[in-house]
């Protein structure tokens, strides 16, 4: 697919959801094999744990209740305290389990997609098989990213937990105390999504460029410099969406009707539409990087990106990528 510079620097919120749709669709077989291999797992796990949550913790409530109910220090307390201990331990088992396999299919998925999309930019051809063998060793650099910036979101919640509890001490009593509290909390969330957004692009920056960790987010931030408005409306359009498939399997499979038909019915189309949003989640991210590269005059070089992608194959050194002091004027761009 041939995107003039000017054209891709102007692509704005629809301009993305057409060149996502064009994509998919243009390549429909090997993100078909992406989305059964790396995605649907992924949304399996998300939606099996909210049901398995879903009933570990009406059992611990229901416990928890029998408990209160029964006279301390009795046969039947001793025996409901090791069943509420049991189903607690279990619990949390289950939260590890998840977290620990969706980071795992989510990096896979992530590098899988973003690789996937490159290839068929600079015109390589692209088969299932080159991705799994280019897949973990694209993740390790991804993981490196991760555990980044999960030290960067501690480090930011450990800062916001202290203004929080400086808050309490010396400014709740106030008479603005609570409007100072609801600019603090506004300011919080506007850092969350700014965070998150810095986060998805490092995530690509990790692929392409010779960047990862704390580099590949310094990299991101100078990127989406200038794009900021339409990268926080796509992430809250996936965001809202994602709210809207896990209301509706809650309601209509974990809460729903009472036959079994119909439960898997609808657990099957929330399933495809969770899978749908992250294989397209996965895309907006890919083209927002080469949007906001164009944006910056950031000539990708075809070339050269094909260089760095098969080094990946090929066990070479990295090839950098042109930036904006080395780029050609003139529409060699994806």
């Amino acid at each position: 697919m041939r995107v003039g510079q000017e054209e891709m620097k102007s692509l704005g919120v629809f301009g993305i959801f057409i060149e996502a749709r064009k994509i998919i669709t243009s390549s429909r077989k090997i993100f078909n094999q992406i989305i059964l291999s790396f995605i649907l797992p992924l949304s399996v796990i998300f939606l099996a744990n909210i049901e398995v949550s879903d009933y570990l913790l009406a059992k611990i409530v229901n416990n928890k209740n029998n408990l209160v109910e029964t006279r301390i220090h009795t046969p039947k307390y001793n025996e409901i305290s090791r069943l509420l201990f049991s189903e607690f331990a279990a619990f949390l088992l289950l939260k590890a389990a998840y977290l620990l396999l969706t980071l795992i299919f989510s990096l896979l998925s992530t590098s899988a997609v973003v690789y996937t999309i490159a290839r068929i930019y600079t015109g390589q051809e692209v088969t299932f098989s080159k991705v799994l063998r280019v897949v973990p060793k694209v993740w390790k650099r991804l993981i490196l990213t991760f555990f980044t910036v999960f030290a960067v979101f501690f480090a930011y919640n450990i800062a916001a937990a202290l203004l929080l509890i400086s808050w309490i001490a010396f400014m709740s009593t106030w008479n603005i105390g609570s409007l100072i509290f609801f600019f603090l909390f506004v300011f919080y969330v506007a850092g969350l999504v700014y965070m998150t957004i810095v986060w998805q692009l490092a995530n690509t920056v990790s692929v392409l460029e010779d960047s990862y960790g704390f580099e590949a987010m310094k990299r991101s931030r100078q990127l989406i410099k200038g794009k900021v408005g339409v990268t926080v409306f796509i992430l809250l359009v996936l965001v809202f969406f994602h709210v809207v498939v896990q209301g509706a399997f809650q309601r209509l499979v974990v809460h729903g009707f009472p036959d079994m038909v119909s439960r898997v019915a609808y657990a099957i189309v929330c399933l495809f539409l969770h899978a749908t949003l992250v294989l397209y989640g996965h895309v907006f991210h890919t083209i927002i990087y080469l949007v906001c590269k164009s944006y910056h005059n950031e000539n990708i070089d075809k070339l050269a990106l094909s260089g760095h992608l098969e080094a990946y194959s090929d066990h070479q050194e990295f090839v950098p990528l042109k930036g904006q002091e080395d780029a050609e004027p003139g529409k060699l761009m994806v």
